[in-house]
């Protein structure tokens, strides 16, 4: 038997776990209506962050994040209680390679399920954060960092 289908399949699990097929983007669009609704107000917010990234603009990605802010960094877990705690401490809550991730997000590169999603292999998770205890009206955040 011939090794060449056994490579082939080898060569195609590779390619899938590296993110070389990205969904299509209006795929993953659907997918966060489906599960989370607003997916035009993700959307918005997806590009002010990868923005702010890109930029290291503290303030517009703190805005962006609901608090307290669950941030794992520096082998340390933090709850970070609001925006100004988060912008004084930004060097240390988001590392460069954070940044760098974030900032180059693709959408077809998204994970979406029922938590929330997932940008940068896990390195920022966002959510519709329920205003209410009914859930009646929602926002898009930032719901945790893990650098």
């Amino acid at each position: 038997m011939s090794r060449l289908p056994a490579l082939l399949l080898l060569g195609a699990t590779l390619l899938v776990a590296s993110g070389a097929f990205a969904q299509p983007e209006n795929e993953v669009y659907n997918k966060i209506e489906e599960l989370h609704g607003d997916a035009a107000s993700f959307d918005r917010l997806l590009r002010q962050l990868v923005q702010a990234m890109r930029t290291g603009d503290a303030e517009t990605i703190a805005g962006l994040a609901e608090y307290p802010l669950t941030v794992k960094a520096n082998g340390e877990t933090y709850d970070v209680e609001n925006a100004e705690d988060f912008v004084d401490n930004f060097d240390d809550l988001v590392t460069p390679e954070t940044r760098r991730a974030v900032g180059r997000q693709q959408y077809g590169d998204l994970f979406v399920n029922s938590d929330g999603v997932m940008l940068a292999n896990g390195a920022v998770w966002m959510g519709a954060v329920c205003e209410d205890d009914a859930c009646e009206t929602s926002h898009w955040a930032i719901t945790a960092i893990n650098n």
